[in-house]
């Protein structure tokens, strides 16, 4: 396909709507993704930490 300009590039045939949503959708999901292992990460660390403290004499 060969677009004009950007507007038509960014419309996509009346399916931009779709395809910039689902590209959106998916960065926020992958975003959230690392967002959560970040977390997730975090607490072992910090609960990893609290053994080891309770378990040196």
């Amino acid at each position: 396909m060969n677009w004009e300009n950007v507007s038509q590039f960014l419309h996509m045939g009346g399916y931009g709507f779709y395809v910039w949503g689902s590209f959106g959708l998916s960065f926020a999901l992958l975003a959230l993704e690392l967002l959560l292992l970040s977390v997730r990460r975090r607490t072992l660390l910090k609960r990893l930490g609290q053994i080891q403290r309770l378990n040196t004499p």
